[in-house]
């Protein structure tokens, strides 16, 4: 789907034309989405401009993807899950523990998790400071008021990508991937998300299917709106957006991690693998291991 020509609708704008109570509500061409959230979770940071931009592409082209989904999909939440559920999470880059082990020089275990927490907190400041600058200039410019929900939307579609990301990547430090193809291991870390829960090894093989059943996408549902709720809190002018936009991300990002890293610390074990990790219950590791240590995030 192309950029979206003209003025940019908010995000719940009505289009006649659009395809409201169809079974589908991903739009053919949401692609572009997918695409351009994968660049902004792996943007490194450096580039405030560039991060700014894509963000308002993003912006314009959910804005497009409601308008075909319709304002009954749109209202209720559906189109936001299914777009986040079937384009942008699949796209979500999870990262294997040997490759993590090696992109953060030799590190392991708890210094590892606590790498890719700082990452993670950063990025999502990062999103949120770019987001609510956006929304801040619309503020100035009142026929463009409209556009503000739709970049409050990219904004929350990209911290949730991201922190995905982490949960995926948490696990393979903990030595807990989600198990099966890769449809089944990104139903399990958005599942893991929606709940702010790690794995459970013992109950993977019973609670994550291919696709999302009903409950895990009301789950995942209810979390999207909470979060877009979240951000919604952060419109306002000069600025000020920007500033709480970049603290709620950053301690919203830190509570998800300590949350889902105790659940894991209790079955995982240094290096083990899933299997080793099911062997072991309540944290005490099969075949004589140790546990990694209790204990919350090493500070810097």
């Amino acid at each position: 789907m192309g950029p979206v020509s003209g003025s940019t609708p908010g995000i719940d704008g009505h289009d006649e034309r659009g395809r409201a109570g169809t079974a589908d509500l991903v739009p053919v061409g949401d692609s572009e989405v997918g695409d351009l959230v994968q660049r902004l979770v792996a943007d490194d940071g450096t580039d405030k401009e560039r991060r700014v931009r894509l963000l308002g592409r993003l912006s314009k082209a959910l804005a497009g993807s409601a308008r075909a989904a319709g304002t009954k999909g749109v209202a209720g939440g559906r189109w936001l899950t299914d777009l986040f559920a079937n384009e942008i999470a699949p796209r979500v880059p999870v990262r294997d523990r040997e490759t993590l082990v090696a992109h953060h020089g030799g590190l392991e275990g708890e210094e590892l998790a606590d790498a890719l927490v700082r990452n993670a907190t950063n990025a999502t400041t990062a999103v949120g400071a770019a987001g609510g600058a956006l929304a801040a200039v619309q503020f100035t410019a009142p026929p463009l008021l409209l556009t503000a929900p739709a970049q409050i939307v990219a904004e929350t579609v990209v911290v949730a990508a991201i922190e995905v990301k982490l949960i995926g990547e948490l696990h393979e430090v903990y030595g807990v991937p989600a198990r099966g193809g890769p449809l089944q291991r990104t139903s399990g870390y958005l599942v893991s998300w929606a709940k702010k829960r790690g794995i459970d090894p013992l109950q993977a093989a019973e609670s994550v299917t291919v696709a999302l059943g009903a409950a895990a996408k009301t789950a995942l549902r209810n979390r999207l709106m909470r979060l877009l709720g979240r951000h919604l809190t952060t419109l306002g002018p000069y600025l000020t957006g920007a500033v709480a936009g970049g603290a709620l991300n950053r301690a919203g990002t830190r509570t998800l991690a300590r949350s889902v890293r105790a659940d894991l610390r209790s079955t995982a074990l240094p290096g083990g693998s899933t299997a080793d990790a099911a062997g072991a219950v309540g944290g005490s590791p099969a075949g004589g291991g140790r546990a990694l240590p209790e204990g919350g995030e090493r500070r810097r």
